[in-house]
């Protein structure tokens, strides 16, 4: 495709703008110029990308936490991530929801309903801990149950507003909690973000072939963009009964779980997250809420 300085670079086996398989080509999969080319259109330079990467040059490190299939615990995942990470009073850290239509982290961490104010300096978003702090479009809805339908243009902008006009400050750790799969968010966050240096991803998946399946497929979409993937959570990795302590493979990994295809695509395994009770209760009662009753109570 044409050389253009506010493009990303092309993909190898780029048939160019002028090809009639341009933006359909297998080669495009994957290329955030896509839809430019699929439109006839030139790639032009978005002048946002370069107010954003002025803006990201504070924050320190960037992390994705992705998930090829729905319901593998991403979102809780980059929750205890974050607050994790919290835990280090002298670091900053960011929790950045841009599940569009489907924004969870303001329940798992316990701060739905607050609302999101506007200041001289942008966005400010809602803090959790002092240095701790979480954005989503969970905070602009109206209510809980109020359904985002938004075609991808629109899903594009409102991620390029939360880097661009968050007043963020100077962050440690900035967590992307992403939607499942791989789409018009994914290409998006990875664009904005690529100019100022992403660390990687995590890659949340469960044991299930099911689901490695399409975890496969997100590791693939992390090659064709250049991100780099920093490892493979298994999530849900086998129960151990409370009562008799007997541990049972709720989702058996028939062919051989993350650890086998990690092996195979020389990919690191993080670790292994068993099902655990607590967890669930945690995400219904709020991360925060859970962790401050824990602290009171000497468990911790």
């Amino acid at each position: 495709m044409a050389e253009d300085p506010g493009a990303a670079p092309p993909p190898h086996g780029c048939p160019g703008t002028s090809s009639a398989q341009a933006g359909r080509a297998a080669a495009c999969q994957g290329c955030p110029n896509q839809g430019l080319c699929a439109a006839g259109g030139p790639a032009a330079s978005d002048p946002a990308i370069e107010e954003i990467k002025e803006k990201m040059k504070i924050v320190k490190h960037k992390i994705l936490v992705l998930s090829g299939k729905g319901g593998v615990g991403k979102s809780t995942f980059s929750a205890h991530l974050a607050h994790g990470l919290a835990k280090d009073e002298t670091k900053q850290i960011a929790l950045l929801d841009i599940d569009i239509c489907g924004p969870s982290i303001p329940k798992i961490m316990g701060i739905e309903g607050e609302q999101v104010h506007q200041s001289g300096s942008g966005w400010s978003p809602v803090y959790v801990e002092e240095n701790l702090c979480v954005m989503s479009v969970g905070f602009l809805l109206s209510g809980p149950d109020d359904a985002v339908i938004w075609r991808g243009p629109k899903k594009n902008g409102m991620i390029k507003q939360f880097l661009r006009d968050v007043d963020w400050g100077e962050i440690d750790y900035l967590i992307v909690d992403t939607p499942p799969g791989t789409s018009d968010e994914h290409l998006s966050i990875v664009q904005y973000l690529s100019s100022s240096h992403i660390d990687g991803a995590v890659i949340i998946t469960t044991p299930q072939e099911i689901s490695l399946q399409d975890v496969r497929k997100e590791i693939n979409f992390c090659h064709k963009v250049k991100l780099p993937i920093i490892g493979v959570v298994e999530n849900m990795s086998g129960f151990v009964c409370p009562k008799c302590k007997i541990e049972s493979q709720i989702f058996p990994p028939t062919t051989g779980g993350a650890e086998k295809m990690c092996q195979n695509l020389n990919i690191s395994l993080l670790g292994k997250v068993p099902l655990d009770p607590q967890i669930g209760i945690q995400e219904y009662c709020g991360l925060h809420h859970s962790q401050e009753k824990l602290s009171n109570q000497g468990m911790e």
